[in-house]
C-alpha cells in the first residue's frame, strides 16, 4: 500500500473521529453535561481531522461563531491537502 493511501485513510479516520467529537460536544452542550475541551477539538481538527471538524461545525452549528475554530479547521485542511498533493506528485 502506498504512503498516499495510508495518509488518505489516516486523515479519513481522524476526520470521522473529529466529526463525532464535535457532534458529541454539541449534544453535551445541549444537555449541560461535562464538555470536550476546546483544546482537544482544535487538536483533532488540526492534526488530521480538519474536514470532519469543519463539516461538523457547519452541520451541527457548533462553534461557528468562534473564529479560531474556523481558522484551525481551514489550516488543518490546507496542510492535509497539501501533503496529499505532495505525495501524489512525488508518487511516494
Amino acid at each position: 500500500m502506498s504512503i498516499f493511501k495510508i495518509a488518505l485513510i489516516t486523515f479519513s479516520a481522524i476526520s470521522a473521529i473529529t466529526f463525532l467529537a464535535y457532534a458529541l460536544d454539541k449534544l453535551k452542550a445541549k444537555l449541560k453535561w461535562w464538555r470536550i475541551s476546546e483544546k482537544a477539538l482544535l487538536l483533532l481538527s488540526f492534526f488530521g481531522g480538519g474536514v470532519g471538524g469543519y463539516l461538523a461545525m457547519n452541520l451541527f452549528r457548533h462553534k461557528t461563531t468562534r473564529k479560531k475554530f474556523h481558522l484551525i479547521n481551514i489550516l488543518g485542511i490546507i496542510w492535509q491537502v497539501g501533503l496529499l498533493i505532495f505525495l501524489v506528485i512525488n508518487e511516494i
